[in-house]
């Protein structure tokens, strides 16, 4: 199954057990302190493999692609830990099951794990439209995908690719956002404006916790925009939202249902 073991946390409990670890190795602690500081720090350390122990495990497929983001020579802003990754790719397929979507979108693929996830809980007759911005992580993802996967990618910048689908006449019933953090804001009012939400259409937002930056310690410029999605999300009468203590964070959307007219 997929893991983080060897990546650098980039989630608030990974980075909170990796602290508490760091804090346990001093040596200039009393000894009920260092007892206490041990017993803390391994309930968050196990947290992350029991969850990975009793989820149920991923297919041969999506181990590969795993496996091959985290051995690949990645650059620049681009790091195998943005891999969606074991437990959340049953979430994603799980919300597939859940509201028996037939047509998806995915804001963001990076390698593609979460689209894959998706896709295979599609029913036969489903697609799922895959948006990324590089065209070379695209390649990478396609060609991890097996043959006959059910995803669509669209390369080149997300705004254009959703006004395409806008102009298509594209409805999709679940969206999973996963791309630049500056532009969750707009994305969201691309999918609430243009019509690409289909009746009941649930929106998943990840990254929502941004490694614990909107409300403890330094933010970085995705802090600051997560934050700032985070408190117009919260702010938007259209929509309402939970924010899911999942990994980095998953806030699930919907809009506001209309209540009935009066009788």
């Amino acid at each position: 199954m997929t893991s983080d073991v060897g990546l650098r946390p980039v989630t608030p409990l990974g980075i909170l057990a990796a602290r508490l670890d760091a804090v346990c190795a001093r040596a200039d602690l009393p000894p009920d302190v260092a007892a206490e500081l041990a017993a803390v720090r391994d309930l968050a350390v196990g947290f992350q493999p029991y969850l990975e122990e009793h989820t149920s495990p991923e297919s041969p497929a999506l181990a590969a692609l795993a496996e091959r983001t985290r051995t690949a020579p990645w650059s620049g802003t681009l790091e195998a830990e943005m891999l969606s990754g074991h437990v959340e790719g049953r979430f994603l397929a799980f919300l597939v099951h859940l509201t028996r979507a037939r047509r998806v979108l995915e804001i963001g693929m990076f390698t593609g794990y979460g689209a894959l996830a998706m896709a295979e809980a599609l029913p036969a007759d489903g697609e799922l439209v895959a948006c990324e911005l590089d065209p070379e992580v695209a390649a990478f993802a396609q060609g991890c995908f097996p043959a006959g996967a059910p995803i669509d990618v669209r390369v080149g910048p997300a705004a254009d690719t959703l006004a395409g689908l806008a102009a298509e006449g594209r409805v999709f019933d679940l969206v999973f956002v996963d791309a630049d953090k500056a532009g969750y804001t707009g994305y969201l009012d691309a999918l609430l404006d243009t019509g690409l939400l289909a009746e009941g259409a649930l929106v998943a937002v990840d990254n929502t916790l941004m490694q614990g930056q909107p409300w403890a310690g330094e933010r970085t410029p995705n802090g600051e925009a997560i934050a700032a999605f985070n408190a117009r999300l919260t702010a938007d009468a259209r929509v309402e939202q939970v924010l899911v203590p999942l990994r980095d964070g998953i806030t699930l959307v919907r809009r506001t249902p209309t209540p009935p007219p009066p009788r």
